[in-house]
């Protein structure tokens, strides 16, 4: 699990950019509103509120991603992570078809010991291997939540 993945430096870079882009129409979105008129507070407000709501998302993000790769690490250091042998195809990622049919040592894991964070990351990772990402969120998301304590709610049936 590399500490500084291209994902991560990405998603930094992104949140760099955004706080310069607020920094540097800060004088524009000042003049939009001191203007008075109502148009020029509606856009000038709307110049400093949607990045903002950007930023809230894309941390959300990385809170998840930052804890998702915590969990992995813990596993990996108990030796609970499964061995990567799934053949990869030229660009890295695993063939899909051997990927699925993986998948339901997986699934049925999870089905007899569903209060088991592991098996829920390790189901996140066969998502992840099989192309469902959305999925695969929602199961480390259950995994996540367990390992937490909590209870939310678990990924619908593939």
């Amino acid at each position: 699990m590399n500490r500084w993945s291209g994902a991560r430096v990405g998603v930094y870079v992104l949140l760099a950019l955004i706080v310069i882009y607020l920094f540097a129409i800060g004088g524009m979105v000042w003049g939009m509103i001191s203007s008075g008129t109502l148009l020029g507070i509606i856009m000038g407000t709307a110049l400093i509120i949607f990045p903002l709501i950007g930023v809230i998302f894309i941390w959300k993000d990385v809170r998840f991603a930052m804890r998702g790769d915590a969990l992995l690490a813990k596993m990996a250091a108990a030796g609970d992570l499964p061995e990567d042998n799934l053949p990869k195809q030229p660009s890295g990622r695993p063939v899909r078809a051997v990927a699925d049919a993986e998948f339901n040592r997986w699934k049925t894991e999870v089905e007899s010991a569903p209060e088991d964070y592991r098996a829920w990351a390790r189901l996140a990772l066969a998502y992840r291997a099989s192309g469902d990402t959305a999925r695969a969120r929602q199961a480390m998301r259950k995994a996540i939540a367990l390992d937490a304590g909590q209870d939310p709610q678990p990924p619908r049936d593939r």
